[in-house]
């Protein structure tokens, strides 16, 4: 199985691309930086559409063709919308959100060339729940759940359609942030592996068979419900 991951350099991605692997598929990582792992890759940014674009059709044909894609980047710009720069707000939204669009366009003219293609996007429980300082964040990933649903409704019988919701993980997501928006010491984050077998468990699902919607986090989670 091919399976493109964009953000498949660091954290949940790479986690992903390492499960991906390890079932016998063949991860072919989409990211702005060369993954650690020696797997196929090609170097891009999201909040560039042509670019992100050319790296998909790279990708996909050097590989001879795609089985699935996960969606695993993401960025975030901490604070209240007047204190956060309009460039840096911005690029979250074309990153997290416009970046998943333009990534799954380009793709599925290859899934749909395939028995059983899959797309897997990942949102947030913040996708869910509104929080301050998060405006940018929150906009992003609630509009990668009404894309994500409306895609699966577009695609239906033609390409699987699935919507991860992770909570907080223990990824380098954090790092750089002022210490108000780090996690606590005593805060339960979810290790990207156990997000990542979410994420191979809606893969291997059955031809006809399609897990919608899930949401993975820890025990104590904040933010969901």
């Amino acid at each position: 199985m091919n399976v493109l991951i964009t953000g498949g350099a660091s954290g949940l991605g790479a986690a992903v691309a390492r499960r991906v692997a390890d079932d016998g598929g063949r991860p072919l990582i989409l990211d702005r930086h060369p993954p650690k792992d020696d797997f196929e890759h090609m170097q891009a940014d999201l909040a560039d559409r042509r670019c992100a674009e050319r790296a998909v059709h790279g990708l996909a044909r050097a590989a001879g063709g795609l089985h699935a894609v996960v969606t695993a980047a993401g960025i975030d710009a901490c604070g209240t919308l007047c204190e956060v720069p309009t460039e840096d707000w911005e690029q979250v939204i074309k990153v997290n959100l416009l970046g998943t669009a333009a990534v799954v366009r380009a793709a599925i003219p290859f899934l749909e060339n395939e028995p059983h293609g899959r797309i897997v996007t990942v949102a947030s429980t913040l996708g869910f729940r509104a929080v301050s300082d998060a405006t940018a964040y929150c906009a992003s990933k609630f509009g990668v759940v009404g894309f994500t649903r409306a895609l699966a409704a577009e695609l239906a019988g033609k390409v699987a359609v699935t919507m991860i919701v992770p909570g907080g993980m223990d990824t380098a997501f954090f790092d750089g942030r002022p210490e108000r928006y780090k996690p606590g010491a005593d805060a339960e984050l979810n290790r990207p592996e156990d997000v990542a077998a979410t994420i191979a468990f809606a893969l291997a699902q059955p031809a006809g068979c399609e897990v919608r919607e899930m949401v993975v986090c820890p025990s104590h989670e904040l933010s969901w419900p």
